[in-house]
């Protein structure tokens, strides 16, 4: 047992798990955004209340199309949110109590603005037309025309939302 009275090794089924979206959890600098260093100042509450993990919505580069869920950078932090070190710090001093850290991972599509949109296009659906009469979760069709290349390219979601094959 750890110093909170937890087995290090707790099955997930039983894990106390915290969803933080982090703009708007802690904001650490008054800018009225919440950021990295604002959740590394509330960890030690959210282990007194026996969180075992943390679920990070994405604090990745964004041009913000939805909520940060259009990632421009998947290696990178939202300078927005603070930056790798402020992300290094979080990682330790979340397993320094104990918990866990998960960060939620977007793998069906990218922002339109990542560079693989322009740089690696056959990692995107395309067609020559609308393949089909598929609509968006967030209504419209599913397929938006690329006025650079012509063809048309698949977005489950916004249209700045490309789909990755």
């Amino acid at each position: 047992m750890n110093r909170r009275g937890l087995t290090p090794f707790i099955r997930w089924q039983d894990a106390v798990v915290y969803q933080i979206y982090p703009r708007s959890f802690q904001d650490s600098d008054g800018d009225g955004v919440g950021d990295i260093r604002g959740i590394v100042s509330r960890l030690d509450e959210l282990a007194a209340l026996g969180v075992h993990a943390l679920w990070l919505s994405p604090m990745y580069p964004s041009p913000m199309a939805d909520g940060g869920y259009d990632i421009a950078d998947f290696t990178g932090v939202d300078p927005r949110l603070g930056n790798l070190e402020d992300m290094a710090e979080l990682i330790a001093e979340t397993h320094r109590r104990g918990m866990k850290l998960l960060l939620d991972l977007v793998p069906n599509h990218t922002s339109i603005e990542h560079p693989w949109f322009r740089d690696h296009p056959d990692r995107y659906v395309w067609a020559d037309d609308p393949a089909n009469n598929w609509r968006a979760a967030f209504g419209g069709s599913a397929w938006t025309r690329d006025e650079r290349s012509g063809r048309w390219y698949l977005h489950s979601f916004f249209p700045k939302q490309p789909d990755l094959d």
